[in-house]
């Protein structure tokens, strides 16, 4: 049973530096650092948006973007970071 607790606290960190580098990819975008007709750019940008959109769909139907802000996946680390910290101090221990 623990390591699937560590398995899914892998999982979790993943997804926290798959959002991340979407989020900075973003700025760098918009930006035009760099360019969304480079194809590597295009596929990279396709596969994070594949990966991220499924979790943060039902968080922006509840929190709608305002003024072209988007905070979905702020809070979806904040709760990425509430589970590990319930599943570390209260789960983890108590499973034999």
């Amino acid at each position: 049973m623990k390591s699937i607790i560590l398995v899914l606290d892998i999982v979790l960190n993943l997804v926290v530096w798959v959002l991340i580098i979407q989020a900075v990819m973003s700025w760098l975008i918009s930006f035009n650092v760099i360019n969304r007709r480079n194809q590597f750019v295009w596929q990279v940008w396709n596969f994070l948006g594949a990966i991220t959109e499924p979790l943060l769909k039902p968080i922006r139907s509840v929190i709608k973007p305002f003024n072209g802000l988007d905070l979905s996946g702020l809070v979806l680390i904040l709760l990425i970071f509430l589970i590990r910290d319930v599943m570390w101090r209260y789960i983890y221990p108590n499973v034999i």
